[in-house]
């Protein structure tokens, strides 16, 4: 009896040290994160850190993009190895970034740091409440999406009026992922603000969370099926990944969902790509 009763206790006392070493995984980094509280408490962080995360996912991809048309061994990592972008096609797609962040992101952060100024916690979150919010927020956002997006491709005038922007380019390169209308880009500005608001997600689960989604988004536009790709990663086809939606844009009428094929599964859009 006494060692069945002692057994909660131990469970008890491991329980506290097991949170206090995952909180201690990411301290550090989150130290790091608040040494420079001036720059991010500032109304011009949200715009620098979302125009700098983006550009940083799309270089790597521009650079391939450049290198590939000289090199026969990346080459085969296109998707569609007949069309690669031009100088001329990059080019617009950066003014209009730039663009948007100023005119149109700039403010709408700005009203949100005047209205709801940031708290930095001095404790780091732990770090498997980190990892399920991140992924809940990915699901989230992929789900809203998945109905947006559906939503305008089946009505005319929304998709004429607001999506078809994005389609400009059938071969995506990375830096059309933010090529979109305005109404677009607030929607799924939207989406992934809200879901760590809703989840009550700490300040660096929120900065994890937009660097993941980012950096998926880029991946999903890049044009490339690479190796170490996250749909290859990811098992049972669960994650479509740049061959997904590089058929939607090519098919247009197929796998709307922008990570996940479940979505697309169920309501019966999902197409397999090639590559897979």
């Amino acid at each position: 009896i006494s060692m069945n009763c002692s057994l909660p206790h131990r469970v008890l006392l491991s329980s506290p040290m097991e949170g206090q070493q995952d909180r201690l995984c990411l301290q550090p980094l989150w130290e790091f994160v608040t040494a420079k509280e001036p720059l991010i408490k500032s109304p011009f962080f949200p715009v620098l850190f979302s125009f700098t995360a983006y550009m940083a996912f799309c270089l790597p991809y521009v650079a391939l993009d450049f290198l590939s048309i000289r090199l026969p061994d990346l080459r085969k990592y296109k998707i569609q190895p007949q069309n690669y972008p031009s100088l001329g096609m990059m080019v617009p797609c950066i003014i209009q970034s730039v663009y948007h962040h100023v005119v149109l992101i700039f403010p709408v952060t700005f009203l949100h740091w005047y209205w709801r100024p940031m708290n930095l916690p001095v404790i780091a979150p732990e770090l498997p409440e980190v990892l399920l919010q991140v992924a809940v927020c990915l699901l989230l956002f992929d789900f809203e999406y998945f109905l947006w997006h559906l939503l305008h491709h089946k009505v005319p005038w929304l998709y004429k009026t607001f999506h078809k922007v994005h389609h400009k380019h059938v071969s995506t390169f990375a830096l059309t992922t933010q090529y979109s209308s305005v109404w677009e880009l607030l929607s799924l500005g939207f989406f992934a603000a809200i879901n760590p608001l809703l989840l009550g997600c700490h300040p660096l689960t929120e900065m994890i969370f937009f660097l993941v989604n980012i950096g998926l988004s880029v991946e999903d536009h890049s044009g490339y099926d690479l190796p170490w790709s996250t749909h290859r990663l990811v098992p049972f086809g669960l994650y479509g990944g740049a061959p997904h939606h590089d058929l939607h844009h090519l098919k247009f009428k197929s796998n709307y969902a922008p990570y996940f094929t479940h979505w697309d599964k169920l309501f019966g859009t999902f197409m397999e790509s090639h590559s897979n």
